[in-house]
């Protein structure tokens, strides 16, 4: 008897990336999980300029407030959150892709034959980070099928996606585009679920989130 794939996984560094770069794949695949792996909270009570900009008063708050808008967001896209505790770059985290590799593979382990996108890895530290470490876990789960999406914002600043396709060609990858059905919709929704961060990016500081989606197949040259 046959079964059906693992609803997907998509790795997201933030408490918002997976949705502002995946919203319309999260609504075409109900029952997704999210992994967020920047979404701990520091112990002590700093106020970094973001979170200021954001409208609060430390990062406990701010940790809090974000996490509650993740739950909103996805609850309207049918997908489910996971929270690593890892720091994000703004709080002083600072990791290396092994480090990523081995708190995300448990997510991973039960993913058989299933889905799996992971972000470009433009422009931010968290990203690229987070984008290494997925590369690196590629080989051991070969069984998967891996799409890497473009980190949503970032991915505007010109000549950024480019240099990183080119990047992953010269190291032995190949990316094919993956196209995919237009969505219902729910995206534009669940994107103002974020509201705190949607504060901080200012009027029309969002709106890469509106245009198309792009994913790209992952493979190794010679393999799928």
């Amino acid at each position: 008897m046959s079964h059906s794939p693992p609803a997907p996984i998509i790795v997201s560094p933030h408490l918002d990336d997976a949705v502002f770069s995946c919203g319309e794949l999260l609504e075409r695949t109900p029952g997704a999980t999210v992994v967020t792996v920047f979404a701990g909270t520091p112990t002590d009570s700093c106020l970094t300029d973001w979170d200021r900009r954001c409208g609060f008063l430390d990062a406990e708050q701010a940790m809090r407030a974000r996490r509650a808008e993740d739950v909103a967001a996805l609850a309207m896209l049918g997908a489910r959150p996971v929270w690593l505790d890892l720091l994000d770059a703004q709080y002083g985290g600072d990791y290396r892709p092994e480090d990523i590799e081995e708190r995300l593979a448990p997510c991973l382990e039960r993913q058989r034959g299933g889905m799996v996108a992971v972000p470009m890895g433009l422009f931010h530290s968290d990203h690229l980070v987070v984008h290494e470490a997925c590369l690196r876990m590629h080989a051991r789960y070969p069984d998967l099928d891996w799409l890497c999406y473009e980190d949503a914002l970032y991915r505007r600043l010109p000549g950024l996606l480019q240099e990183r396709l080119a990047s992953l060609l010269r190291s032995g990858w190949r990316l094919t585009p993956a196209i995919a059905p237009p969505a219902r919709g729910l995206k534009a929704r669940a994107v103002r679920a974020y509201a705190s961060q949607l504060r901080a990016f200012g009027e029309g500081g969002h709106e890469d989130t509106d245009l198309p989606e792009r994913l790209w197949r992952l493979a190794r040259h010679g393999t799928g």
